[in-house]
């Protein structure tokens, strides 16, 4: 009996193991496999992430320090500079500053005196600037770019007098041409208009001495003349004697070299006594800034500038509609100066990749900079190893108020930055 109650207990079981196995088939999920093995090399590989540049202050800003002649007899000068440079900056910024750091600015008023440049220069020096962002008057700069050279600071200037880039400073950059460039192309032109005498006015300071030095250098070899060498000071209001001088004289134009307030004075004052001789410059005289101080007293002179706003070039044209936008006025070869200086700065940042002052400048001798790598610069331009600028030029004539391109003249050329 036994026996057969355990049989029949053991046969129940086999049945019931062989219903549970015959059971319907629960779906499940694959089992989530542990990164055990080996990982490929891919796996391995670091995510690629935009490269990080600490900013040179905790605010997550990079300092430039702007000395301008703001107030006194360059303050048209300075405040077209300060214009330009003012749009190029807000433009950076808005598009995530540079190396994405936002430019801070200070601008400071040298006053137009070169004693002051120097003492502002020196107290913008103590916060340790990235970039020193001006002045434009050559006196000014001759002063306080030692100062930032001591530092070893990148100087960036709008002033054209020779000698500011022949004293050996590695430190100063120009933003257009200085009168060893300019000067050359300006006696070709005088010769091409076959003028075989010229008087000469100037300004009695190290910009107007040294174009004239210049200018008189240049023309020699075209046995051009010059008749009269008459010097003008800074601020002068009265241009009755120098205008009768150019007038009486026998020669056949007058080459004009003055600050823009002088220039206009000598047109205006010119035009009321009459005078019929050519009147030609080399950039300042045929800026829109002197001609919107002279009026139609400027109109008919003629020239060589290395920046004008009405160069038949896309970027130019586009710059020089914004400036206008903002500001309600024409922009003058200054405030060109000011926007490509800001770009220039900008172009040599982004190749190195860091805010090396230092290294700033190095990268700046002998190079070129496109308007392809950076529009900014509005046309391509080449520095040379005294920081001296090549660029396309242009031969203007003043017509009906407006600074006119007549001619682009090619680069000179040969520069180690080419």
């Amino acid at each position: 009996m036994r026996k057969s109650i355990w049989l029949l207990f053991s046969l129940l079981l086999v049945v019931s193991m062989v219903l549970t196995a015959c059971g319907p088939a629960v779906e499940t999920e694959a089992p989530t496999v542990e990164a055990t093995e080996a990982p490929t090399e891919e796996a391995t590989a670091a995510p690629t992430e935009a490269p990080t540049v600490e900013c040179p202050n905790e605010n997550g800003t990079v300092f430039f320090f702007a000395p301008a002649e703001l107030s006194g007899a360059g303050s048209t000068v300075g405040n077209n500079w300060k214009d330009g440079a003012t749009i190029a900056i807000e433009e950076i910024n808005a598009e995530g500053g540079l190396l994405g750091c936002q430019i801070d600015v200070e601008w400071v008023d040298t006053q137009s005196d070169p004693a002051t440049s120097k003492a502002v220069i020196a107290a913008g020096l103590e916060k340790d600037p990235y970039v020193v962002l001006g002045p434009l008057f050559s006196g000014s700069i001759i002063v306080n770019m030692v100062e930032a050279q001591r530092a070893e600071v990148f100087q960036i200037v709008g002033g054209e007098a020779a000698n500011l880039t022949q004293q050996g400073n590695p430190y100063i950059f120009r933003t257009s041409f200085g009168q060893s460039t300019s000067m050359p192309k300006l006696a070709a032109y005088l010769n091409s208009q076959g003028f075989g005498s010229i008087d000469i006015v100037y300004t009695n300071n190290d910009f107007g001495k040294g174009g004239h030095d210049a200018i008189k250098v240049a023309i020699e070899p075209f046995g051009i003349a010059v008749v009269n060498e008459i010097s003008v000071e800074e601020g002068q209001a009265d241009f009755a004697p120098e205008a009768l001088t150019v007038i009486s004289s026998e020669s056949d134009a007058v080459f004009i070299y003055s600050n823009e307030e002088e220039s206009a004075r000598l047109l205006e004052e010119l035009q009321n006594q009459g005078n019929e001789k050519p009147l030609i410059g080399e950039t300042v005289l045929i800026a829109q800034s002197v001609i919107d101080l002279a009026g139609d007293a400027a109109n008919g002179a003629k020239g060589h500038v290395g920046l004008s706003a009405g160069a038949p070039m896309p970027l130019v044209q586009e710059y020089a509609a914004k400036f206008e936008e903002r500001y309600g006025r024409l922009p003058d070869h200054n405030g060109m100066k000011g926007y490509i200086a800001v770009y220039v700065v900008k172009a040599i940042t982004e190749r190195l990749g860091n805010f090396d002052t230092k290294a700033l400048a190095e990268a700046t001798h002998c190079t070129t900079i496109t308007t392809e790598e950076e529009p900014g610069v509005l046309i391509d331009i080449v520095y040379d190893e005294k920081g001296d600028v090549d660029r396309e030029s242009f031969l203007v004539e003043v017509i009906d108020g407006l600074s006119t391109v007549t001619e682009v003249l090619p680069r000179v050329g040969g520069s180690c930055g080419e």
